[in-house]
């Protein structure tokens, strides 16, 4: 997915800047360190010390130099950034010992004053945001057909297992689905726009809604994890910014399970020292693949795939990564990658947890069909489907409740068939009762009036009819 051309470009201007501060610095320190150098040349230890430092300030520099120059590919700038490659081949090869370091930072000055300034981003860039933005879409824009049937051809799938691939910022599911053609595959994904969620319904087996770092999705249970995320720079929920390439990898990793395959595509430019080492420590097996020439001189793009491991330290496949970010030539096509080249483990796994982050009906029917609890809410007990009868016989009571209720009403099947029907009719029931004094004479008469409820039953037979109180 590439990004918002205009907030890309504003991330690689920050990262510049950063680069180019840190050359000034050492522009700075240098000519002080080597002069340093001279007054000590009869103390062999405080020498060393100060060459020590010397060493140290050129990788600083060298390295300061390699950011500028993937910025400056990220800016579409490759002539500058050509231009850091180069001079810092000849900051390698500088021999440290020489007298005066006056050419030297008189390169690495005028180096400075031809990067572009934040006042200058507008005019330096604006041929990559206008080609970019013809083509973008909310962040979104859809890997290419060609290039996703080649990195299909070099996995091989496991015979008699369902698959199950996930894809954590999925878009219209295009490309999950051109993955799982023709092969026993279960595809998962997670859109942020709900218009493109909606569509991708109709392509993958379960699709989450809403932003996939609030969704919730099993860990170490897909086979293989399709990553193609927006290039751009977000806001961390602590405060400052991190570049998304970087969180979605670090954060989705966790779903693969161990030797599952992970295919991560990202611009060139992109493999830096902190994602590198990310895919070198967590990663085996890794391979760089370039996008086909059209695609890739567009876009940069590549394709790292690997093998999750348990984590383990392997700084010098971070370093092998990290060059080829300055040396594209030196990746190969994804025309030249092998067929099934990469296998799937052949390990059934079943997916507990997928929950998007906004809600979903789709997804929400889903889950109510694989709850066994919510089927058993609904469930018939068997003493409403049989047959009924009291345990005990009813007593006069009752038989006044049920008659009352209307539960008695309508035709009994017996010995002599007869129609019945209940109902309660109120009675009132008046009462006087005279009141004598003491020498026996009436003086008042109390009225008693009670209000009672009686039961009756209509009997038809073929005698005729009957009425029982």
């Amino acid at each position: 997915m590439l990004p918002d051309a205009t907030q890309t470009n504003h991330y690689a201007l920050i990262k510049l800047g950063e680069a180019a501060r840190a050359v000034t610095q050492h522009i700075t320190e240098l000519p002080i360190l080597r002069k340093r150098l001279e007054k000590h040349t009869d103390d062999k230890n405080k020498a060393r010390e100060i060459y020590g430092d010397i060493q140290q300030q050129r990788g600083k520099l060298c390295a300061a130099l390699s950011s500028a120059a993937l910025s400056l590919l990220e800016m579409g700038l490759p002539d500058l950034a050509d231009y850091s490659m180069k001079l810092n081949q000849s900051v390698r090869s500088f021999n440290l010992m020489t007298p005066d370091y006056g050419k030297l930072c008189s390169a690495l000055t005028g180096y400075i004053s031809k990067l572009p300034s934040s006042d200058a981003q507008t005019t330096t860039s604006a041929a990559i945001i206008g080609r970019l933005m013809n083509n973008v879409k909310m962040g979104y824009f859809p890997t290419d057909p060609e290039n996703l049937n080649m990195i299909r051809q070099g996995i091989e799938f496991p015979e008699n297992v369902s698959v199950n691939l996930f894809d954590p910022c999925c878009g219209c599911g295009l490309a999950l689905r051109a993955l799982a053609q023709d092969k026993d595959c279960l595809t998962y994904g997670i859109e942020l726009d709900r218009h493109r969620a909606e569509e991708t319904l109709t392509r993958l087996n379960r699709v989450g809604f809403g932003s996939y770092f609030h969704s919730r999705v099993s860990r170490e249970a897909f086979h293989m994890m399709l990553l193609n995320p927006p290039y751009l720079s977000i806001m961390r929920e602590g405060g400052g910014n991190t570049r998304s390439e970087k969180r979605f990898l670090v954060d989705s990793m966790g779903h693969l399970m161990y030797g599952g395959l992970l295919a991560y595509i990202i611009p060139h430019y992109r493999l830096t020292a902190d994602i590198c080492r990310i895919l070198s420590d967590n990663f085996g097996d890794i391979t760089v693949w370039k996008f086909t020439d059209g695609e890739f001189k567009r876009f940069k793009q590549v394709v790292i795939l690997g093998i999750r491991k348990k984590r383990h330290d392997d700084p010098d496949t971070a370093k092998t990564l990290a060059s080829l970010a300055l040396t594209p030539d030196a990746i190969p096509g994804l025309t030249e990658l092998p067929e099934n080249r990469y296998a799937l483990p052949a390990a059934a796994k079943k997916i507990e947890i997928f929950k998007g982050a906004e809600f979903n009906v789709a997804e929400l029917a889903e889950q109510l069909n694989r709850s066994s609890s919510f089927s058993r809410l609904f469930e018939k007990n068997k003493l409403d489907s049989s047959a009924k009868r009291p345990l005990l016989p009813l007593n006069i009571s009752q038989v006044g409740l049920i008659g009352g209720s209307g539960l008695i009403n309508g035709l009994v099947e017996c010995d002599t068939p007869h129609v019945i029907k209940g109902r309660i009719v109120k009675e009132n029931t008046v009462r006087a009762e005279e009141n004598e004094n003491s020498r026996g004479e009436v003086t008042s008469t109390t009225i008693f009036e009670t209000r009672s409820n009686k039961m009756i039953f209509n009997i038809l037979t073929p005698d005729g009819f009957r009425s029982l109180s």
